[in-house]
Formats: structure tokens, C-alpha cells, sequence
């Protein structure tokens, strides 16, 4: 099982990233998907989390109306579109994967079965 994110990188505030997270191993369509992010010396929290068996999608307040996740079932891969990008939405940015199918906004990483290693955004000011 492997989760491979990538797209992160610099960007000056109210700009754009395009996140990707590369699935393989598992059985893609069945899963929920979700992103954390984690700022330096903060705790890692749930950003947003896709079911991708009925499409339904949740973000936490801080993003919404700003970023948008879906997936690619073709390619098993995810996405998550950040636009105006904040310099407080910095972080390292983690693709998760659950087996229940059931996104879940949360902040408990225990619920997600597989983790990618992270992919670092920085927003400056």
C-alpha cells in the first residue's frame, strides 16, 4: 500500500496549489480519502476528507470556499485545489486513506488507515 503526495511548494499568499496524492495497493474506489496538514509545532489537523463512493465532501471552516478535494478513480489518485492560499494554511500536507469508506472531519489520525509521508506548502506574506 502506498499513498504518494506532490504538488507542494511556495507560493505567495492569494495564490494557488494544486495538491496530488497517487494511490496504489489498495482498492481505491472503496476508500474514503482525506487531508491533514501539520504547522510547525502544531498538532496535525484534518483539513478535508472525500468519500469516493457517493462523492460527499467536508472541510474544515478554515478552507472552505477555498479549497476543493476530489479524486480521479481512473487514476487513483486524489487532489486537493488550494487557492487563495493564506500564510496560516502553511504546513506539511498528508494524504490519508480509510477502509470503512466513510470520510470522517476529524482530527484523529487513528481513524485513516494509510498515510502518505507529506508534502510541504508554504504560503508567504
Amino acid at each position: 500500500v502506498q499513498l504518494v503526495e506532490s504538488g507542494g511548494g511556495l507560493v505567495q499568499a492569494g495564490g494557488s496549489l494544486r495538491l496530488s496524492c497517487a494511490a496504489s495497493g489498495f482498492t481505491f474506489d472503496d476508500y474514503a480519502i482525506a487531508w491533514f496538514r501539520q504547522a510547525p509545532g502544531k498538532e496535525r489537523e484534518g483539513v478535508s476528507c472525500i468519500s469516493n463512493l457517493d462523492g460527499v465532501t467536508y472541510y474544515t471552516d478554515s478552507v472552505k470556499g477555498r479549497f476543493t478535494i476530489s479524486t480521479d478513480k481512473a487514476k487513483n489518485t486524489a487532489y486537493l485545489d488550494m487557492n487563495n492560499l493564506k500564510p496560516e494554511d502553511t504546513g506539511v500536507y498528508y494524504c490519508a486513506a480509510d477502509s470503512s469508506g466513510v470520510p470522517r472531519m476529524t482530527d484523529d489520525q487513528t481513524w485513516y488507515d494509510y498515510w502518505g509521508q507529506g508534502t510541504q506548502v508554504t504560503v508567504s506574506s
